[in-house]
């Protein structure tokens, strides 16, 4: 273990006299230190067996990861590039418990540190980077490829388990383009935290392992702003069965008409062919099975599709229930599992808004939370064009017109039950309660999560509270007039948007190039409604609200009574209620003023907050009888007050100054 040490002790300085090399040596490789918390992960790269790997090109230092196209290849060979003094951010016990590791010591935290930078290499890793392409915001970019992200291998567990492993930020690869193949301790924080997050939810996810950052730096402007600034070198540690994504099959794309690029592998029936048995028989099995005599592969191809359809339904079904946004819902960031997969700008809702978009660079909405089952359906029709001609076309639209809006409506329908109580019995109208319930949110300004964590604890006991004190508990969990004043505050300047409306209306070409009418619509609403908003005062809105919560509860409770008739022992159906709705509301979800907390203290060296949060979304859920795993008070780290003796939990409505928060 000293060897591990020594090697992370590398001094800055030594690091600077020589620049480091952007791929080890066969010779360098061999004298990776052997790992001993690690030594007993099994890699058996089926992958790089059953798909074509480009071998890199012959050429000076450097030049394997040299930007170029990789046609008739899947994967491209690849070494991540090591750091300046690696250091563990935090490790998830539950995601590497997948590979049958024990809890860490001491030593084992300088291992982790080493190995999963990618300082050092593990036995049988076979380093990689996964071409794909993608239609990113509605247009197809060609190639893009793993840029920031390499294949390390599968590790084979004695469970009899698959897991591949994944370094996100070890350097450039072939598909890096321009870029240096790094991220960043900000953005790293957050795909750490939140895929734990989503699996502890309950919401197929990939999953995070570790998080290590390091002295190296690089320049970025976080907000395009023209103010870049020196960030730390972060590597996150990635786990999933597999990585493939629907953009791997757009590889074969030929020229599209709209942007004239097409993919490296233009042609490549044969390799589209390869990739549909690998992922078929390794993550299908059943279906691989089940037409195992077929002379004609359609049926398996189809029942395959079917398949990714439902599951993608049922993420999205997922997502729309908990409040989450993806933020890049490209076919680059579509898993062919049904997984949550690549965590850039995404956000959990705050005040509930049905086109509430997370991601700042999202400047026409295209990815609002609303819009992520049609985003994801016209994903699916998307990925069927590229399974042609193995999945004929016609086929492929008739599964997703089939399949995709009946699978997420039964699935959303069937969670929103039990997120409100309806243990009993399914009624017609409750997909009407459901959305005047969310309506009720929407002109309320309501907390997503916290206002159905609240229904979770209303009694239906003969006893109960009397409608005065619910309302003035759900009506806590409304916007005050701060909030809805600072939401709805105009972006344009008056003068900017009058001239576009003149614009607009004298020359609707030029308008159509430099502004969208649905921005234009969206700033006149925002004036509108501050207009609105300096006109109500406090005790106003606080009826208003009052009101709109009195007549959804009232229907509410009118459904409640349904589900209880028939019922002979009620006090049974209330524990059972109470019990299903206390394990499909969480107390805690990843807000991004929580990450930015973490991501703050970890700037300035201080990486508890990250552990501690961590654990608070390690249990979401209300358990009965358990401890409460937050303190009761959590500091406010990014008070833009800099009121740091004010201390807010974790579970309370976020702060003001969460919604000032731009994510991109």
């Amino acid at each position: 273990m000293a060897c591990l040490k020594a090697a992370l002790r590398a001094s800055p300085a030594a690091a600077r006299a020589r620049p480091l090399p952007s791929r080890r040596s066969a010779w360098a490789a061999a004298m990776d230190p052997a790992p001993r918390w690690l030594a007993g992960l099994r890699f058996d790269n089926r992958a790089l067996r059953a798909l074509p790997v480009e071998s890199p090109p012959a050429g000076p230092e450097g030049a394997s990861s040299a930007p170029r196209p990789v046609p008739g290849a899947c994967f491209s060979r690849a070494r991540p590039e090591p750091l300046r003094s690696p250091r563990l951010v935090a490790l998830s016990g539950p995601a590497l418990a997948l590979l049958g590791l024990r809890e860490p010591d001491a030593d084992a935290e300088a291992e982790a540190a080493l190995f999963f930078s990618g300082n050092a290499l593990l036995p049988g890793a076979e380093p990689a980077a996964h071409c794909y392409c993608g239609h990113q915001f509605g247009q197809f970019a060609g190639q893009l490829g793993d840029g920031a992200a390499m294949y390390l291998g599968e590790v084979c567990t004695a469970a009899g388990e698959r897991w591949e492993l994944q370094l996100k930020g070890a350097g450039p690869t072939p598909f890096s383009r321009q870029a240096d193949g790094r991220k960043v301790l900000r953005s790293s924080i957050r795909e750490f935290l939140c895929s734990e997050a989503m699996f502890h939810l309950g919401i197929p996810t990939t999953r995070a392992g570790a998080c290590v950052t390091s002295e190296s730096s690089v320049v970025r402007d976080v907000f395009y702003d023209g103010n870049p600034k020196h960030e730390k070198c972060t590597v996150v540690l990635r786990i999933a069965p597999t990585f493939i994504r629907f953009g791997s099959f757009e590889i074969f794309k030929p020229t599209d008409e709209h942007t004239g690029r097409a993919g490296p592998s233009v042609g490549r029936n044969d390799i589209r062919v390869q990739m549909l048995d690998y992922v078929i028989s390794s993550f299908y099995p059943e279906i691989q099975a089940a037409h195992a005599n077929d002379s004609d592969p359609v049926q398996r191809n189809a029942a395959f599709f079917r398949e990714v359809t439902r599951r993608t339904a049922h993420l999205v079904a997922e997502w729309q229930c908990v409040g989450f946004c993806h933020g890049v819902l490209n076919t680059d960031n579509m898993s062919i599992l049904g997984l949550t997969i690549d965590y850039g700008p995404f956000g959990f809702l705050d005040r509930y808004d049905p086109d509430h978009v997370c991601n700042a660079s999202d400047n026409t909405g295209r990815y609002a939370y609303s819009k992520q089952p049609e985003v994801c359906r016209w994903n699916l029709q998307k990925l069927a064009e590229a399974l042609e001609p193995e999945l004929p076309l016609s086929l492929g639209q008739a599964i997703v017109a089939e399949e995709f809006d009946a699978e997420f409506q039964r699935r959303y329908l069937e969670k929103m039950r039990r997120k409100l109580g309806l243990v009993q019995r399914e009624q017609e109208e409750d997909g009407a309660l459901v959305a005047r319930l969310l309506e009720t949110m929407h002109l309320t300004g309501a907390d997503f999560t916290n206002t159905f964590y609240l229904l979770s604890s209303i009694p239906v006991e003969p006893e109960a509270p009397g409608p005065a004190e619910l309302l003035t508990a759900l009506t806590s969990q409304c916007a005050s007039l701060e909030e809805l004043q600072l939401a709805f505050r105009p972006q344009m300047d008056p003068r900017q948007l009058s001239m576009m409306l003149m614009l607009a209306q004298s020359n609707p070409q030029l308008f159509a190039l430099i502004g969208t009418r649905a921005n234009i619509t969206k700033e006149l609403e925002r004036v509108e409604q501050q207009s609105r908003l300096e006109q109500l005062g406090p005790e106003e809105l606080q009826s208003r609200n009052r009101d709109h919560w009195a007549t959804w509860l009232q229907e509410y409770r009118a459904r409640l009574d349904k589900d209880m008739e028939g019922i002979s022992d009620t006090a049974a159906w209330r524990v059972k209620r109470v019990r299903v709705m206390q394990a499909n509301n969480p107390k805690y979800v990843l807000r991004n003023y929580i990450a930015q907390n973490a991501i703050e203290a970890a700037e300035n060296g201080d990486f508890s907050e990250v552990s501690r949060v961590l654990k608070l979304l390690e249990c979401p859920y209300h358990v009965e009888g358990a401890a409460a795993p937050d303190s009761p008070e959590v500091p406010v780290a990014a008070d833009p007050e800099g009121a740091a003796g004010r201390r807010q939990s974790y579970s309370s409505k976020p702060p003001l100054w969460a919604a000032e928060l731009c994510v991109t």
